[in-house]
């Protein structure tokens, strides 16, 4: 499988795509105004705390308070307050194995299995008003703010230090236990009591100099964040994570990726000065674009971009999956269209199932679609299709990068999936909604609209002999108000014998109109309604 980083610079945005063999299966997008956000450590302030939903809400500085669950709280939570109570905390590293693949499954599987850090937490400790150190594991999305937990984690090239915790990891992927008993013992060796980490995947081959130097530089950056957290005042940010670019680089860029591209001279220079310290072999994979076309047009993102963010994705078969985003889940339905290459027809539906499993987990890692997710597939009879597609989608699945559960297919065609949600999805970075509709899709008719109006007419001539009205409206109104040689505004006149002067106001939406008032120049529409 030949894997590739392409990487579109300019001056507002950073377009990033990773391909396995040209076909894209993800991608990063990074706005100037918009910076990424999960890893930043905040000093925070204690704004709300609520048991009946087992959370509290910190005042990181933001216009939305973020979100701590009390199962994001370390169970070490003594020695990471006194940090911000300057004592020293003296906690003691154990030689216990645990083999993780990250830090949240570092620190939260034995929680599950044991117990609950919210059994060991007394609640007192979280009091209004008091500072605490969060960090951010997953952006905004909607009207909700950061979600934050108290496992810090300082992520580098070769290891993950975790100033809480005292255990050291090695990720799942590294089998060999030889390498596995190595890479512990030299971490076990050289890092400080109280501290512990997890040794990532592509530290399995490295020499010790490298990983012992990224080891001190992570504990450095831990000391600075110390110092910052003891002269600072919450609320205030005390450590921003990585850009989109670098992070990626940092977490995504292993011996499996044959090459990058890049087309900036700046980002060429600093990513190969990057790995130039961090992974020497590697710098030689930067190449840089020098062509005279869009970069994302020869390698043939933008086109795959183009379907990844339209509703409708096809299938090689002939048939397609259809993706509805909707407020409480992401629904997908598959369609065989014209697909009939055989005269039995569950075969048919078999081979269009087996396609839309395949294409929906790429395009689920692509939009970066988390939470609930339904898939009604194509009705098969045979028990042991339905097991074949179920486990085509767990196959796929474990490309996934992202946490998710896959439940068996029901008999009515439908798969749910829970797939972790830490960022906001393609739509939600590359989408706005609809002023006009709401996001519905749906506009209320011209005729529902001229009838309200009428009704309003008719409550405010109760009573008055004559009168006269301004009524504003949108554009989509006004001509339907204003055409004809008898308008429907005339209509109207004689209908309630009130004088109507219609103005077009672009800043109403298709289904809102105004009445004012010509003397007091006051909006009098709510008082009719």
């Amino acid at each position: 499988m030949n894997k590739e980083i392409v990487i579109n610079a300019n001056s507002s945005e950073t377009r990033i795509a990773i391909t396995e063999d040209s076909l894209l299966t993800e991608y990063f997008v990074e706005h100037e105004d918009s910076k990424k956000s999960i890893g930043d450590i905040y000093l925070g302030r204690i704004a709300k705390v609520i048991p009946g939903i087992k959370a509290a809400f910190i005042d990181v500085g933001h216009k939305q308070d973020a979100f701590l669950h009390f199962s994001d709280i370390g169970e070490k939570f003594d020695e990471y307050n006194s940090i911000i109570d300057e004592e020293d905390s003296d906690v003691d590293t154990s030689d216990e194995d645990e083999d993780e693949e990250t830090i949240k499954e570092q620190t939260s599987t034995k929680k599950e299995v044991q117990t609950s850090p919210i059994d060991k937490l007394s609640l007192p400790k979280l009091e209004r008003g008091k500072d605490i150190i969060v960090q951010v594991m997953k952006e905004p999305i909607g009207n909700k703010g950061f979600r934050v937990t108290t496992r810090i984690s300082l992520p580098g090239r070769f290891l993950v230090l975790l100033p809480f915790e005292d255990k050291i990891g090695v990720s799942r992927k590294i089998y060999d236990p030889k390498k596995r008993r190595r890479l512990r013992k030299i971490v076990r060796l050289n890092i400080p009591r109280g501290f512990g980490a997890i040794i990532r995947t592509v530290a399995a081959n490295e020499d010790e100099k490298i990983i012992v130097d990224d080891l001190k530089s992570l504990i450095n950056t831990w000391r600075d964040i110390e110092q910052s957290i003891k002269t600072e005042e919450a609320p205030i940010l005390i450590y921003k994570d990585l850009s989109t670019t670098s992070s990626v680089i940092r977490d995504l860029f292993n011996h499996d990726v044959i090459k990058i591209i890049v087309d900036s001279k700046k980002m060429y220079k600093q990513l190969r000065n990057y790995l130039t310290l961090v992974h020497p072999e590697l710098a030689s994979r930067i190449e840089l674009y020098k062509g005279s076309e869009p970069i994302f047009d020869v390698f043939g993102i933008e086109s795959q971009l183009k379907i990844a963010m339209s509703r409708k994705v096809p299938l090689p078969s002939g048939g397609h999956i259809v993706i509805d985003p909707t407020e409480a889940m992401t629904v997908i339905d598959v369609n065989s269209g014209k697909y009939a290459a055989s005269m039995n027809q569950e075969l048919n539906s078999l081979k269009t199932d087996l396609e839309a499993a395949r294409e929906i987990s790429r395009q689920l890692r692509l939009r970066d679609i988390g939470g609930i997710i339904v898939i009604d597939f194509i009705d098969l009879e045979d028990e042991k299709n339905k097991k074949k597609v179920y486990d085509e989608l767990r196959k796929e699945f474990r490309k996934d990068k992202a946490k998710a559960t896959i439940l068996p297919m029901t008999e009515f065609g439908l798969v749910q999936i829970t797939r972790q949600r830490i960022r906001r999805s393609m739509f939600q970075l590359t989408r706005e909604k609809c002023y006009a509709c709401d996001g519905t899709g749906i506009l209320v008719s011209k005729s529902n609209i001229v009838n309200t109006i009428d009704r309003w007419l008719k409550r405010y001539r109760t009573g008055k002999i004559y009168s006269s009205v301004i009524l504003k409206v949108n554009p989509f109104i006004y001509k339907d108000l204003t055409k004809g040689i008898f308008p429907r505004i005339l209509l109207l006149f004689f209908k309630y014998g009130v004088w109507i002067k219609v103005i077009e106001d672009t800043s109403l939406k298709p289904d809102e109109f105004k009445f004012i008032s010509p003397k007091t120049e006051k909006d009098i529409t709510l008082e009719y309604i």
